[in-house]
């Protein structure tokens, strides 16, 4: 009897938990058993681990052999298992010495032929290999990316045989080299947009406190294109948040493009998107689109198009930052701090206080079209704009906005305020901080007391409308809230009023 251990990681939220791998040689009839929650994926690498042994040269045991999967109540997913799983069979089997291998994490898919495939979540295994003092070892296809966390030691292979001489005479392997990040990306220009005075300065404010916005206009007006502009404005992603960025998009179906590194996520959702792929699920817990907006921004247009239950599924990751998923088996937590941008037409047929196109729709069609966003998910929206039809003269002359990149130094600054004050975004204020850090002076306040009277705010709305008026006091750099500040914060609220 031979027991390997080969630590390898099994990926469950953001985290990666470390999975030991036992094989365990016995007397009796050939047979290949997978123990420890095993899914469809990773019972077939019984088969795949078969032949990649025999193609490389290696012997398969003729013996009874069980896989333990440990710990055993963790559901385990994905091919991820299959080298592990090799390298404890021919160390069990004593084809290559097991003595080394307890500085080792291993994660890859194998092919036929033994040629190593990449993995999901290379970001976040190599975390968990660097924050646990060992080295990881994986398919040069995920290599780059799991070379991005500062401090992990990378080793890459193309081929189970590259791996096997590692351990049996000490060839080396190649150590992973992150790509070279190249500029921010700034994405489209804020100059291309014509005229939408408004709806420029409300993106501006947006930026600079990270709040949350809704856009209502006819259709083409440009709520899109402002919408696009977002990520331009805002600040860059600091070391930090690059690396959570990439490690939950490293999670998903897609994977991370390492060429992104550092670029704020863009998140574009279409209206027929489940509760599931906004906030994440399956039986083994994915990322939803908002995890995968996590520091950058998800843009929902055509907002009342989405299934009412879709959309109340956001309320508390609004407010929460986080988005938990329990199942019967385990349950995983995936950090979603995203930005909303929201945009809808005013009516059904979209035209409802257009100057040349007259609206076709009820009163009670205007009103039963509003009425799919709930008041308890509009409360948790900061700004809200109209984005009119614009005339031909503004559509026909020259461009007449900022620059992203002027308007961006302006967001940058006035954010950099809002850090060294408080330590985090306006957007993410609460409680007593909102008392601490936003200061009203007495017109202001008597503007404040007007507003919640005539308006009917409740303590959240009033709440966001001093987050709002903090951004815009930050922006003309104002230490204290002025009443300047409240009227155009509360105009942003009216809205949602309404």
């Amino acid at each position: 009897m031979s027991i390997a251990l080969i630590h390898s990681r099994a990926l469950l939220g953001l985290a990666a938990q470390a999975v030991t791998v036992e094989v365990h040689l016995a007397n009796g009839l050939p047979a290949c058993t997978l123990v420890g929650l095993p899914d469809a994926e990773v019972r077939e690498a019984r088969e795949r681990v078969r032949a990649a042994l025999s193609v490389a040269g290696f012997e398969f045991p003729q013996r009874r052999i069980t896989v333990n999967l440990a710990p055993a109540d963790l559901p385990k997913s994905s091919g991820q298992f299959d080298l592990p799983i090799a390298i404890g069979l021919l160390a069990a089997s004593e084809q290559i010495p097991a003595a080394r291998l307890d500085d080792y994490e291993f994660a890859g898919e194998l092919g036929l032929a033994g040629d190593l495939r990449p993995v999901r979540g290379a970001l976040a295994l190599a975390r968990a290999a660097a924050e646990a003092g060992r080295t990881l070892i994986v398919p040069s296809g995920c290599a780059a990316e799991a070379a991005l966390y500062p401090g992990a030691r990378v080793l890459a292979a193309d081929h189970l045989l590259q791996v096997c001489r590692y351990f049996a005479t000490g060839e080396p392997l190649a150590e992973a080299q992150a790509l070279p990040v190249g500029e921010a990306w700034m994405g489209p220009d804020l100059a291309d947009v014509r005229g939408q005075a408004q709806a420029r300065r409300a993106l501006e404010v947006a930026a600079a406190g990270r709040h949350s916005l809704l856009l209502i206009g006819p259709p083409g007006t440009g709520k899109s294109m402002l919408a696009q502009r977002l990520p331009g404005l805002l600040p860059a992603l600091s070391a930090d948040e690059a690396i959570d960025v990439a490690s939950v998009q490293s999670l998903s179906r897609a994977g991370f493009d390492v060429r992104r590194f550092g670029v704020r996520p863009f998140r574009h959702p279409h209206h027929t998107a489940s509760a599931v792929a906004l906030v994440g699920g399956g039986s083994v817990p994915q990322p939803g689109e908002i995890s995968l907006a996590h520091h950058g921004v998800l843009f929902m247009d055509e907002l009342p198009e989405f299934d009412r239950r879709v959309l109340e599924v956001l309320r508390e990751p609004l407010e929460t930052g986080e988005v938990h998923i329990a199942r019967a088996a385990h349950s995983a937590c995936f950090p979603a701090r995203f930005q909303l941008v929201a945009a809808m037409n005013p009516c059904p047929c979209g035209y409802l206080g257009h100057p040349k196109k007259g609206c076709r729709c009820s009163a009670e069609q205007v009103a039963r079209y509003r009425g799919r966003l709930s008041g308890p998910l509009l409360d948790r929206i900061d700004l809200i704009v109209e984005v009119p039809a614009l005339p031909e003269t503004a559509l026909l002359a020259a461009p007449d906005g900022e620059a992203s990149a002027v308007v961006r130094l302006r967001s940058e600054d006035a954010s950099q305020r809002a850090v060294m004050r408080q330590g985090k975004p306006n957007s993410a204020l609460a409680g007593k901080e909102i008392e601490l850090h936003c200061r009203v002076d007495e017109a202001g306040r008597v503007m404040l007391q007007t507003a919640l009277e005539r308006l009917g705010l409740s303590a959240r709305a009033y709440h966001r409308v001093l987050r709002v008026a903090r951004t815009i006091a930050d922006l003309a750099g104002a230490e204290t809230i002025a009443a300047a500040h409240v009227a155009e914060a509360v105009q942003y609220r009216r809205g949602l009023s309404g």
